[in-house]
């Protein structure tokens, strides 16, 4: 059975629809939705069209799907066709956030332990999907991307909704200090025990959404452990590499 993860702030929320996918036992490759990791290119393709009909949103959509290279790059996706919904060389090269204010347009990350963000502006109806590795995270990417939100498109901060999706906590995400070290700015977000640490980038993304001006109030965290709970979500770390990921949309109605 096809179930989904959904925020409820944006889920009340006018004028956005949204969904992250779950792992389903039974479907192909446990419905991943990844194009890039070596599975047969037409049962993902299957995944992705079933998990269209699924959604039950009735008008033509295009799905935007980025090439992510764990980067800050940021692109404004304003066309109406599809970008790497069926073939990985129609992907949006080097990307790890959209931006759109197009109805229509379903903006896509994919990930297996790495935080996905989705954003909504209420007042200018503008989205957003942000992927944030730790390298993205170090980069700051989901702060420019409310930051380029806001230039490009006039969004106040105090009306922007953001869900933060499941991703592997601090429970289970051990760093050295080769990775650590780019966050001591964020003590609250790590604990030290000997010489490594457990580094909660959920937690730290949200810390730069607030430094940006979003309210506490309007952030949602997922609480969710992609490697705690890896019977419901694919966990690359849990799964010593695994090749699932799952997808997190958002799309203007």
């Amino acid at each position: 059975m096809v179930n989904f993860f959904i925020f409820k702030n944006l889920d009340r929320a006018s004028g956005c629809r949204h969904a992250v996918t779950m792992k389903a036992l039974g479907e192909s490759y446990d419905f991943s939705m990844a194009l890039h990791t070596g599975e047969d290119v037409e049962k993902i393709v299957e995944n992705r069209k079933k998990l269209a009909s699924l959604l039950h949103w009735d008008e033509k959509l295009y799905f935007a799907i980025a090439n992510q290279t764990h980067s800050n790059h940021i692109e404004v996706i304003t066309q109406h066709t599809n970008r790497g919904w069926e073939t990985l060389h129609s992907a949006i090269e080097n990307c790890d956030a959209m931006i759109s204010n197009q109805k229509n347009i379903v903006l896509s990350m994919l990930t297996a332990d790495c935080v996905p963000i989705l954003l909504f502006d209420t007042k200018q109806q503008v989205i957003a999907a942000v992927h944030a590795g730790w390298k993205g995270t170090k980069g700051k990417i989901v702060l420019k991307t409310v930051e380029k939100m806001i230039q490009d498109f006039h969004s106040e901060p105090k009306d922007i909704l953001a869900g933060i999706g499941p991703a592997i906590g601090r429970c289970c995400y051990e760093v050295g200090e080769d990775v650590a070290k780019h966050f001591f700015e964020y003590p609250q977000a790590y604990d030290k025990i000997a010489d490594k640490y457990m580094l909660d980038l959920p937690l730290i993304n949200q810390e730069q959404l607030l430094s940006v001006g979003l309210d506490i109030h309007n952030i949602e965290m997922s609480d969710i452990c992609t490697s705690c709970h890896v019977e419901k979500f694919f966990s690359y770390r849990k799964e010593e590499g695994c090749s699932g990921r799952f997808m997190s949309m958002i799309g203007l109605i």
